[in-house]
């Protein structure tokens, strides 16, 4: 069975982590912490990286930065994962969805600016299986609404954005890199691994600090076990940001593959009839943090359908996201009643994607690509 995924972990990375164990600094302190902050920071083009034990942890500690009242709103995609709206949830907030745009699969940024209300706090725009989002809109948004900008680049790592793209001062800029705050995800399956983690950016001194209280219980400097705040354990250990730093000082590398691997996906299965492969915008530089497909609306199978007969065939896939409006748990809350979002269900009921870590090689990717043809043609 071809997995969905399988990370790449080199020799770099297993000297480190060794090097931790043998110091027997293998918790949430250490030189590699620090390092692994400052190096994804600056990789990202961002002053100050705060790592954490998660991408949801780092979502969550990000909205508790923007001190959210009770009822403030913050507009995000429905077509996400849950994290984004859990993040919004626990700190106090109401989240508002967009539907996603039918080609990048990013939340649509026409629509965000009929969803400001007096009680709109924030955009959180969220960079979708690699592909980014049309900021310039909404960071214009922000700017004449004075909302905050949080920008989700979990699937997102290492791809570029064309600042400025309608104009003449046009720039080419990293995603992470343009909101008040972002946040990315070291998961298994991220082009950066730390097995679990995240990590929290920004260019204010003053929210690094925060942040930095909040993940860590809010300890005070002068009096450790005085809590002036409710925080959160939510530390990286040393260990994996060890595996972090490895990878991150590859970057150019790992994209180059990512963008290689997209790239002989496409070339291979264009022109298979009712299917739909990712694009990239001329303003994009995308990453295709993995390959997604999406049958049309009219065919005869259903993505799970479709995934079950690829399994037959050795090739192992994921669904795409169900909407925010379609979840079960959001529902019982009373959210969303009523609501649809007609792009983001045909993605749910359509969308898959196919093997792409960084450990497939183009022999399981020619098997992937004839085993999708056999499917469908």
């Amino acid at each position: 069975m071809i997995p969905v995924n399988e990370p790449k972990i080199g020799v770099r990375e297993c000297d480190y982590v060794l090097e931790c164990l043998q110091s027997g600094w293998v918790s949430s302190a250490g030189k590699y912490i620090q390092a692994f902050e400052s190096g994804w920071a600056d990789y990202c083009g961002r002053r100050h990286g705060v790592a954490t034990s998660s991408g949801t942890a780092a979502l969550q500690t990000a909205v508790a930065c923007l001190s959210l009242e009770a009822g403030d709103e913050v507009i995000m995609p429905t077509f996400t994962i849950i994290s984004c709206a859990l993040a919004v949830l626990y700190n106090g907030g109401v989240p508002v969805l967009v539907d996603a745009d039918p080609e990048t699969w990013c939340m649509d940024a026409s629509q965000v600016a009929a969803r400001i209300t007096a009680r709109t706090r924030a955009i959180m725009a969220v960079h979708i299986y690699g592909h980014p989002v049309d900021m310039d809109p909404l960071l214009t948004l922000a700017d004449e609404h004075d909302l905050a900008l949080l920008e989700d680049a979990a699937e997102a790592h290492g791809a570029q954005y064309l600042h400025g793209h309608a104009g003449k001062q046009a720039e080419w800029v990293r995603c992470g890199s343009m909101g008040t705050l972002s946040v990315f995800s070291f998961y298994a399956n991220k082009l950066v691994t730390t097995g679990e983690g995240g990590m929290l950016l920004c260019a204010d001194a003053e929210i690094a600090a925060r942040a930095r209280s909040l993940r860590n219980l809010c300890f005070q400097p002068e009096r450790r076990f005085h809590h002036e705040e409710l925080g959160h354990n939510f530390r990286l250990t040393n260990l994996q940001a060890a595996l972090g730093l490895a990878q991150t000082e590859r970057m150019d590398e790992t994209v180059a593959r990512k963008r290689w691997m997209g790239n002989a996906y496409t070339e291979r299965l264009a022109g298979v009839p009712g299917l739909q492969l990712p694009v990239e915008r001329a303003w994009a530089r995308q990453v295709y943090w993995m390959y997604g497909v999406v049958l049309a609306r009219e065919h005869e199978l259903s993505a799970r359908e479709f995934a079950a007969r690829l399994r037959e065939r050795g090739v192992d896939t994921r669904p795409f996201f169900l909407g925010m409006h379609a979840q079960p748990a959001l529902q019982q809350l009373g959210l969303f009643q009523d609501e649809t979002y007609r792009i983001a269900d045909h993605l749910a009921q359509q969308g898959l994607y196919l093997p792409s870590g960084l450990g497939l090689s183009e022999a399981q990717l020619e098997q992937v690509c004839a085993a999708v043809r056999e499917t469908l043609l």
